[in-house]
């Protein structure tokens, strides 16, 4: 039986956390989590199958650190998503990569509909997990257990719902490296005190039309 508790926690001085890179990834998805992470006394490195710029799903360019090949051991791997991750969930290679740092890694890290590429690979069999709320059903077909959470937990595995979220999944992945009051800290540097001007955020506040709308727009509508 999967259990809903943090990991052992790990010696910061000696963290490497990867930040996967695709093609069509949604770009907050990876710098939110980065923008929060690289503050704490750790090693970051963003990782795709090659050292070639990688365009996110909105155009901005980045540019990884080190290739599949290249990568070092990770103690945390996080893995964002977006309108990519349909293609990435039928790249063997980037799936296998996801599959054997996830054995071996002491945190895998989801954003959004990484989620799915995390679950395709296999890791998330029987395990809970949430992803963008019109992704939620793709989990059930993956073999994971859907939640319907902001950030859920399941052992090792930290996942978070859509886009913004990933900001709230990287403090709670920074108060298990280095405790709460570091979290805090980078909370409050960021000036992280959401307090936006609708209650459009999530399917159960929004105006039933804008639902709709996003829905019928969606890769993943039925």
């Amino acid at each position: 039986m999967s259990m809903s508790v943090p990991p052992a926690a790990v010696s910061p001085d000696r963290v490497t956390i990867g930040f996967l890179a695709f093609p069509g990834v949604t770009a907050l998805d990876l710098v939110g989590p980065y923008e929060v992470l690289a503050r704490l006394p750790i090693t970051t490195v963003v990782v795709a199958a090659t050292r070639e710029p990688v365009r996110t799903d909105r155009g901005l360019q980045l540019i990884p650190d080190v290739d599949f090949d290249g990568c070092p051991a990770l103690d945390v791997l996080v893995v964002p998503g977006g309108p990519g991750q349909t293609q990435a969930c039928q790249d063997e290679a980037l799936l296998s990569f996801v599959r054997d740092r996830s054995e071996v890694a002491d945190t895998v890290a989801s954003i959004c509909t990484g989620a799915l590429i995390v679950a395709t690979a296999g890791p998330l069999q029987g395990r809970r997990a949430t992803t963008h709320w019109l992704a939620r059903a793709e989990l059930r077909r993956m073999g994971a257990i859907p939640v319907a959470g902001r950030v859920v937990r399941d052992g090792k595995f930290l996942s978070s719902g859509g886009v913004s979220a990933g900001i709230d999944s990287a403090l709670t992945l920074a108060a298990d490296l280095m405790g709460p009051d570091a979290a805090q800290t980078i909370q409050l540097s960021i000036e992280y005190d959401p307090a936006p001007p609708f209650t459009a955020g999530s399917p159960t506040t929004a105006p039933p039309h804008i639902v709709d709308r996003l829905r019928a727009a969606s890769r993943f509508a039925q």
